[in-house]
């Protein structure tokens, strides 16, 4: 007979399955992935409606999108383990109702990279699979471990990652203390321009900030259109042609595709390093 598991999760709570949970609801894209990485996805029953990898899990039933989370639609799954990340008012809206009904909720937050390692062990335990959580975490780590030794002791470039552009003309940048400014470090980047915990910064800090190299999350057509703008052409990252795009999902997405993400990054910020794989 299964042996109850019980884990503490991001807000501190003890969390206890009776049994290995055969019927998961990820909330959220990053949670997916995770669990689907751990070869579960034939466990999850739900997921919310941004959800675009992996392939296996597209077309499960929808428990939540762009105007919110449904209890009900999650109750309907008859989960026996809901995982959910506190964005968008998800934790708000499902943490305690499923603790009335007596389901079980496990909070991950996905702040810094070594976070997502740890919530993959952490994963792999709650599902009753420990041995794959940290097979999967350490194997992740491997390969920080190889990009690390290859940038080691080279001169770091200036950067600025801008992750998204807002309707009010403002910019989203990678900054310290978040797993896509962790990414840019580990890559063997620096900050060109450190907003503090300010994640939207003016066009102009941009200019100002003057990097080595400006990476664009988001399409080749985006970015075009962004360095066309007045005073961009002059800026020595564009001028040197060090202006990039990097793929959202890898680095926008805190998961085991952000190690693919830092590996890529590398091969932008110092392609003669990395090219001897």
């Amino acid at each position: 007979m299964a042996e109850p598991i019980t884990v503490r999760d991001a807000f501190g709570r003890e969390v206890t399955v009776p049994s290995p949970p055969q019927r998961i609801v990820t909330i959220f894209a990053s949670n997916t992935e995770m669990v689907a990485a751990l070869g579960l996805a034939n466990r999850i029953v739900g997921i919310e409606a941004f959800t675009r990898f992996p392939p296996e899990v597209l077309g499960k039933p929808l428990v939540g999108g762009r105007l919110g989370f449904s209890v009900d639609a999650v109750v309907d799954r008859k989960p026996d383990l809901v995982v959910v990340t506190p964005a968008r008012q998800a934790a708000n809206q499902l943490v305690e109702p499923m603790e009335r009904l007596g389901i079980p909720v496990l909070v991950l937050l996905h702040r810094r990279v070594p976070e997502i390692l740890d919530n993959i062990r952490l994963l792999g335990k709650i599902c009753g699979v420990p041995e794959r959580g940290e097979a999967l975490a350490a194997e992740l780590q491997a390969r920080l471990d190889k990009v690390k030794k290859q940038v080691e002791g080279l001169p770091r470039p200036s950067v600025v990652m801008i992750t998204g552009r807002l309707g009010n003309g403002l910019l989203l940048i990678a900054r310290p203390g978040t797993y896509t400014g962790d990414a840019v470090l580990m890559a063997g980047g620096r900050f060109a321009l450190d907003s503090g915990a300010i994640a939207q910064i003016s066009p102009e800090a941009v200019l100002k900030s003057d990097p080595d190299v400006l990476l664009f999350a988001g399409s080749d057509k985006d970015l075009k259109e962004l360095i066309a703008r007045p005073g961009w052409a002059d800026m020595r990252a564009v001028r040197g042609g060090r202006a990039f795009t990097v793929v959202r999902a890898e680095l926008l997405i805190p998961g085991p595709r952000t190690i693919a993400g830092v590996e890529k990054l590398a091969a932008v910020l110092h392609p003669l390093a990395t090219v001897k794989q």
